[in-house]
């Protein structure tokens, strides 16, 4: 179930390369401990939150239920590390 202050990003079936720069432009400026919701009905969503979380330091809820969509929940880090501007799936050089 959503909380008021979630922020909710909807992906649609754009897919996770979209996706990722899409969160990790979102998510700048975010307050530590922010709650963020995504929709997302790319079938490697699944693997891929969990794994970008894994390298950003962003950690990573799990699943829920999205009305239909598949949505994922992720929480913001005090610290996250950088990525690439161009290939989010990798640190920043």
């Amino acid at each position: 179930m959503p909380r008021p202050e979630d922020v909710l990003v909807d992906a649609g079936d754009r897919s996770c390369v979209q996706l990722l720069l899409e969160l990790r432009k979102r998510m700048q400026g975010l307050a530590p401990g922010t709650r963020v919701r995504i929709r997302a009905s790319d079938p490697a969503a699944p693997l891929d939150l969990p794994a970008w979380c894994h390298l950003t330091g962003h950690e990573y809820l799990g699943e829920t239920d999205g009305d239909g969509t598949p949505c994922y929940v992720l929480r913001v880090a005090a610290a996250p590390r950088p990525t690439d501007d161009v290939s989010p799936w990798k640190p920043a050089p």
